[in-house]
């Protein structure tokens, strides 16, 4: 598969595809949608925000794209580097109460805590710039 490098609405389009097109192939092979991550002794879960927050962050650059690609590794191996609570004003994060910024490999996971459910819940995946 070939991810396009540039910064056009085009390349954006199509990384978009790409990530949603993977996801898809993801979820048919882990139908229980978890992985279990070494750093928080937790299962991160995948939920349809998960993909659309990653859909729309990674497809802005090549990198990031790219980055989700090798999600089942990020999720197993991400180790915590920091946690803030979630932002208040931010409708994407009222589910939770708290955000993980969790690293692995020059990759970024942000991963935030459902206060409902207690669950972790993959949030984003992008390159650290």
């Amino acid at each position: 598969m070939k991810i396009p490098v540039g910064n056009s609405r085009e390349d954006n389009k199509a990384r978009k595809k790409i990530i949603m097109d993977f996801y898809a192939q993801w979820i048919a092979k882990h139908p229980d949608k978890k992985v279990w991550n070494k750093s928080l002794k937790a299962y991160i879960h995948i939920k349809f925000q998960s993909i659309n927050e990653t859909k729309g962050h990674a497809s802005v650059s090549y990198d990031s794209t790219c980055a989700v690609l090798k999600l089942t590794e990020i999720l197993e191996k991400a180790t915590l580097e920091k946690t803030k609570p979630a932002k208040s004003n931010d409708k994407n994060q009222k589910a939770y109460d708290q955000m993980l910024f969790l690293c692995y490999n020059g990759i970024r996971l942000l991963v935030g805590h459902q206060k409902s459910t207690g669950e972790y819940v993959q949030y984003c995946i992008t390159a650290k710039k």
